[in-house]
C-alpha cells in the first residue's frame, strides 16, 4: 500500500481504527487491485518493469510477462543502487537506505531497498494493531503496558519466492489469514538462522576432510536441532569406519572439537552470529554412533512405511522415537570449543 493510499487516522480512535479494518478486510480484493495500479503507473518507466512493459501498466500485461523471481534474480539491480546508480532501476521513489534481512543469499544478509513512504506504511500497520489490542486487553489506553518482543522479524516480498511455507487457515471477512508452517529446504534452525541440506553437507564435508589423514571414513551423518535447553544447539550424528575396517574405534578428543569447529565456521554468518554475537544457539556437538547404526534407522523407517527400494537417509530428523535410536548407540560425544568468527556485512562499493 503506496503513502498516498494510506489512510490516516488517530490510534487511540478505536471505533474508527476497528471500523477500517473491517473495510479493508471486507474490500481486501478491491484494495490490492488499487494497490497494484499505484504500483504499476508509479514504475512502469523504471529499467526493470519496462524490460518486461515496455513502458505500460497494464495489469494483465503484468501477470502475462513479468516473472515471480527470488531475490538472486533482482540482486544484481539492487548492487547497483549500492554501487550509486539511481534508484530509478528499480523504483520511481528515491531508495533511501538498504536494510540487511536476517536471512542470507549466498551466506550473505539480503538488502532490502526501502523509501521514506515505507515509514508511513509501516506506522499504519503498527497503529492499526492499537485498536485490535484496546479490543482484547483492557486498560491499555488508561496506563496498562503490552509489550510485543518480536526477536529479529522476517520481512514478507508480494510475488516474490521467499520460500515460506504457509496454511490457509481461514478467512476475515475476504482477506485470508495464514499460519506460518516452515521454511522450504531449511534442514535446522534455531533461531534466526536457518541450514538448508547443501550448507549442512558443505560443512560436513570441510570438517571430514581433518579425519581422513587419520585413516578415518565418514559413512553417513544426520542432524537434529536440540532445544531441550536453552540455548539450543545442533546435534550431527556420525558414523565412522576405518579404512582397515577396524571395528575399534579411538578418536582423540582435540580432533573431533577442531571438526564441531570446522562445522560451525562453514555455516553461513546468520548461525555464525547467532553463536557469537547474539548467544542463541550453543556450541555444536558431533555424537559418534556405532557402527551399523544407519541400518537400524532405515530399519525403523521402512517399519513406518518407508520404502526400502526409495530409502535415503534423512539429512535431519524430527522423529523422536528416530532420535532415541541414534542416541542409543552413541559412543563418543564432542562440542565445539571454539566460537565462530562473525563480523557485521559490509556492502563492498566499486
Amino acid at each position: 500500500m503506496l503513502a498516498r493510499m494510506i489512510p490516516s487516522f488517530n490510534p487511540n480512535d478505536s471505533e474508527y481504527g476497528l471500523k477500517l479494518l473491517e473495510d479493508l478486510t471486507t474490500n481486501a480484493y478491491e484494495v490490492q487491485q488499487q494497490v497494484l495500479e499505484e504500483i504499476l503507473s508509479k514504475n512502469a518507466q523504471t529499467e526493470y518493469l519496462k524490460g518486461f512493459l515496455n513502458g505500460h501498466h497494464d495489469k494483465i500485461d503484468f501477470k502475462k510477462k513479468v516473472p515471480v523471481v527470488n531475490y538472486e534474480d533482482v540482486k544484481p539491480y539492487i548492487e547497483r543502487i549500492a554501487n550509486g546508480e539511481p534508484s530509478e532501476i528499480i523504483s520511481a521513489q528515491k531508495i533511501t537506505e538498504l536494510l540487511t534481512s536476517s536471512g542470507t543469499s549466498g551466506g550473505q544478509p539480503k538488502m532490502m531497498p526501502s523509501t521514506v513512504e515505507d515509514l508511513d506504511r509501516k506506522t499504519f500497520f503498527y497503529n492499526l494493531l492499537v485498536p485490535v489490542m484496546n479490543k482484547y486487553v483492557d486498560g491499555l489506553d488508561q496506563g496498562k503496558g503490552m509489550y510485543l518482543l518480536f526477536i529479529k522479524p522476517e520481512i514478507r516480498l508480494y510475488r516474490y519466492r521467499v520460500g515460506d511455507i504457509l496454511m490457509v487457515t481461514g478467512f476475515h471477512n475476504k482477506a485470508p489469514q495464514f499460519r506460518f508452517m516452515h521454511r522450504r529446504n531449511v534442514v535446522l534452525s534455531i533461531d534466526t538462522d536457518k541450514t538448508n541440506e547443501e550448507d549442512l553437507l558443505n560443512a560436513v564435508t570441510q570438517a571430514k576432510l581433518l579425519l581422513e589423514p587419520l585413516g578415518f571414513l565418514l559413512i553417513e551423518y544426520t542432524s537434529y536441532a536440540d532445544t531441550s535447553s536453552i540455548p539450543g544447539h545442533y546435534v550431527l550424528f556420525w558414523e565412522l569406519k576405518t579404512k582397515e575396517n577396524n571395528d575399534m574405534i579411538e578418536l582423540e578428543t582435540s580432533i573431533m572439537e577442531q571438526c564441531c569447529s570446522t562445522v560451525e565456521q562453514s555455516l553461513d554468518s546468520v548461525y555464525r552470529r547467532c553463536r557469537r554475537k547474539d548467544n542463541s544457539i550453543g556450541p555444536l556437538e558431533i555424537r559418534i554412533v556405532k557402527q551399523g547404526t544407519f541400518d537400524a534407522l532405515m530399519d525403523f523407517s521402512v517399519s513406518q512405511g518407508s520404502s526400502v527400494n526409495q530409502y535415503k537417509t534423512p539429512r535431519c530428523i524430527q522423529s523422536e522415537e528416530a532420535i532415541r535410536i541414534l542416541d542409543s548407540r552413541v559412543v563418543g560425544r564432542f562440542f565445539s570449543k571454539s566460537t565462530p568468527l562473525w563480523e557485521p556485512f559490509r556492502m563492498e562499493t566499486k
